[in-house]
Order: structure tokens, then C-alpha cells, then sequence
């Protein structure tokens, strides 16, 4: 498992489409739970997913921060960060969860978002508690 999430990230680090789409079965399942629209099913929308991100955030970086596994299922904790073209920071942190067949991701489960300011954490709790008053 370990190797398969170190090939993973070397693979974007070094934008290697070919390398990092080959860490993916071809009938490779995806989910973003808290993004229900955003599963497809598929290594070649993989590949046309993460061309576009490596063209469109030249100096992306993938920084596997935590992991750990069980079994067949592996979770790791992320921070993806880069420049667009017009100067805007990427810069994303979450969890992957992945089922993992040999040397190769079957499924996963994204939990990435965007890392936001500006709300502290008595704003959270109560936007929690009483949604948008």
C-alpha cells in the first residue's frame, strides 16, 4: 500500500501522466462523498482529469503528509499546493481513502478541499449548530 500512494505522489510531483495513471486500474472507481456529481468511473478520465490540472498548475506539488492501512484500504492525508497561470495559489488539503488491488488503486474516496480563512472556530460551531441565520 505504501508504495502504491509513494508512487503516486512521485508521479505528480514530476507530472508524469503516464507514470501516476498507471498507479490506477482501468475500471477505477471515484467518489467525492461531499461532491456527490463530481464520481465517475474510469483510468481515462483520470488521465484527463490530472492533465489538466499538471497543465493548468505548472509547479503542482503533492505532499503525502500521513498514511496508514488495513488490508486492501489505505488512507492518506494530502496538501496539494501550486501556482495557476493568473498567479492564484492552489492550495488544498483532505484525505484520500483507497482500495488497492496488487500495485494498483481499484477505488477511492476523496475528501480534498480548498483550505479557507477568515472563519474562526466560534463562527464554525455556530454555523454548525443554526445554519445561516
Amino acid at each position: 500500500m505504501t508504495e502504491v500512494l509513494e508512487r503516486l505522489r512521485d508521479a505528480q510531483n514530476h507530472h508524469d501522466l503516464d507514470a501516476f495513471v498507471t498507479c490506477f486500474d482501468p475500471e477505477y472507481r471515484s467518489e467525492q462523498p461531499v461532491h456527490p456529481d463530481r464520481a465517475f468511473v474510469g483510468r481515462q478520465q483520470v488521465r484527463s482529469n490530472w492533465a489538466e490540472v499538471f497543465a493548468g498548475v505548472p509547479d503542482f506539488q503533492a505532499e503525502l503528509l500521513r498514511s496508514a492501512h488495513q488490508d486492501d484500504t489505505g488512507w492518506a492525508e494530502w496538501h496539494w499546493h501550486g501556482t495557476r497561470p493568473d498567479g492564484t495559489r492552489l492550495d488544498m488539503r483532505g484525505v484520500t481513502i483507497f482500495g488497492v488491488r496488487g500495485d494498483r488503486i481499484i477505488w477511492g474516496r476523496l475528501y480534498l478541499e480548498d483550505v479557507e480563512g477568515g472563519q474562526g472556530i466560534d463562527q464554525a460551531v455556530q454555523h454548525l449548530a443554526r445554519g445561516s441565520e
